[in-house]
């Protein structure tokens, strides 16, 4: 049996919303052991005089917890 916990990313990029999604599991992995999945619950851009300039995603990390 496992049990696991959840946790609520918020991460930005200049780049595109696949970077900000790396840089999220990335993150969480670093902090947290035994990441096994992630789910993007939302996507938002950040536009300044027409042209986008950020991506922002909302990630739900799962990961195991360990006995």
């Amino acid at each position: 049996m496992s049990v696991a916990r959840v946790t609520t990313l918020t991460v930005r990029s200049t780049t595109s919303f696949e970077d900000a999604v790396s840089e999220g599991i990335e993150r969480a992995n670093r902090t947290l052991r035994g990441v096994s999945g992630a789910w993007v619950k939302e996507q938002k851009v950040e536009v300044s005089g027409g042209a986008i300039t950020a991506w922002q995603v909302v990630l739900e990390v799962t990961f195991v917890l360990e006995d």
